[in-house]
């Protein structure tokens, strides 16, 4: 079969896509006018050649013999292999293909449109975050009848309500905390000898105006 201006070896369609000239003109275009991406071409060729690999194994050998539980068989067989990411990555390669097709008058239906890829959850970071009840909670569990209670509850609101390292709060000082604007404001210490500031949120100026007003240094080392 002779493909549009003899394209790179690479991009010639895996066989259960070209039945037909007219189908493989169709799917060439599809890697070569619709995917402008390099990386996205390479990773989207290598789903449609893993599927047509599935689909051989499996004694499919016609385009439109492939049915949607062929594309949620061919799903759940990747997740014993790939992480979610790149499994989605694959159903969304042949979801994009099958509706050029479609549109191409090569095929009547798209057999991935209705097939849910693995569910993956992103996550920002491994450190646990206190949600609102939570910080509530644990600072008002403090007892701060006592210079100590003060302290400990100044260090622990500047993290809750700052988001400051450990480190950073253990370097603050009582000028650290200081008043602009009708604001109250903290002078954190990175890394390196970086400084900045952050404006305090009204609990947070509550806490570090009482402990200041103790004349508290607020590190640890400090009774």
């Amino acid at each position: 079969m002779e493909l549009i201006h003899s394209p790179a070896p690479e991009l010639i369609p895996v066989p259960i896509f070209t039945p037909t000239p007219k189908a493989a003109k169709r799917v060439l275009e599809f890697f070569t006018a619709q995917i402008n991406n390099d990386h996205t071409r390479k990773a989207y060729l290598n789903a449609t050649r893993r599927f047509s690999e599935w689909c051989d194994a499996h004694g499919i050998r016609q385009l439109t013999d492939v049915q949607a539980f062929h594309v949620a068989a061919f799903v759940k067989d990747l997740q014993q292999e790939f992480s979610p990411p790149t499994v989605k990555q694959n159903l969304a390669a042949l979801r994009m293909l099958f509706d050029w097709l479609v549109i191409g008058q090569i095929l009547e239906g798209n057999p991935a449109h209705a097939v849910r890829g693995p569910k993956h959850v992103v996550k920002t970071g491994k450190t646990p975050v206190l949600n609102t009840e939570e910080a509530r909670s644990l600072l008002d569990s403090i007892d701060a009848s006592s210079v100590v209670g003060l302290r400990d509850r100044a260090l622990i609101g500047v993290m809750v309500y700052t988001f400051a390292r450990v480190h950073a709060t253990l370097e603050m000082k009582v000028k650290d905390y200081y008043v602009q604007g009708r604001r109250g404001w903290v002078r954190l210490h990175e890394k390196g000898g970086k400084e900045h500031a952050v404006p305090c949120h009204h609990s947070l100026e509550k806490f570090l105006g009482r402990a200041s007003q103790r004349g508290l240094e607020l590190r640890c080392r400090s009774t």
